[in-house]
């Protein structure tokens, strides 16, 4: 593929900005941190109990969770504590439960930066002529002040916050807005991200060339039966071969 397309929705979290993504791994960072209130457990088991109870969580959660994501980390980190005690471990308590998530949510915000290449990326798009909607879930607030803190709003021409717009991914409308917005239609269109529910499957069902990103090379989940139209690691991938 070497012809860009006139415009390009381009997800945020774990797509421009590394955010959410490995939580196994922040979350046996964070426990860490708290392994002195753990005895006799590990932070390694209480990690654990936690990203289980997470993809339990997520993977049921309404719409409205992902507009109230520290309320949301509060109720995970407590559904693995009850895990952890139905299986007969020792009883951790609630508070600890909202210290260790609220840590977490710190942590998340300290760690995240910009992938190397995306900025430049998407300036070489955009100077090219490719019409570039950010089109993000999540709170108003909290995606709002990534937005400016890593300098993403002049870089596109439409900028869609789920908060803001009162709709997100994968609700339909949120992707044909962000075309009206651009002036395009589907088939003139490149949808990027990590989500292959939201950036991939959908996108694809509307007309749109879908493209996902896998920032670590893990590959598709075996369990999957999305196939998106393209696979990247790096927004930098999106530049013809010339101006890479």
């Amino acid at each position: 593929m070497t012809k860009l397309p006139r415009a390009m929705l381009i997800d945020m979290d774990d797509t421009i900005l590394s955010a959410y993504g490995r939580p196994e791994i922040a979350w046996n960072n964070v426990a860490a941190e708290f392994a002195g209130e753990f005895a006799p457990l590990s932070p390694q088991q209480v990690a654990a109990a936690i990203v289980d109870s997470g993809r339990k969580f997520w993977a049921k959660a309404q719409a409205e969770w992902r507009l109230k994501l520290a309320e949301a980390r509060h109720e995970v980190v407590r559904g693995g504590f009850a895990a952890l005690a139905a299986a007969g471990h020792s009883t951790l308590s609630m508070d600890l439960a909202i210290r260790l998530a609220d840590r977490f949510t710190t942590y998340r915000e300290e760690e995240m930066f910009v992938f190397p290449g995306a900025h430049d990326a998407i300036d070489a798009l955009k100077a090219r002529g490719v019409k570039l909607a950010l089109v993000t879930n999540g709170a108003a607030d909290a995606q709002r002040a990534k937005v400016e803190r890593f300098e993403l709003t002049h870089r596109f021409d439409h900028i869609q916050i789920e908060g803001e717009h009162g709709f997100g991914k994968p609700e339909e409308r949120a992707y044909h807005h962000a075309m009206q917005a651009l002036g395009v239609t589907a088939p003139e269109t490149w949808m990027i991200g990590d989500n292959l529910e939201w950036e991939i499957e959908v996108p694809q069902r509307l007309g749109i060339y879908a493209i996902w990103m896998d920032a670590h090379g893990e590959g598709l989940p075996a369990d999957t039966s999305i196939k998106p139209d393209r696979i990247i690691r790096s927004l930098t991938e999106l530049l013809p071969d010339e101006a890479a």
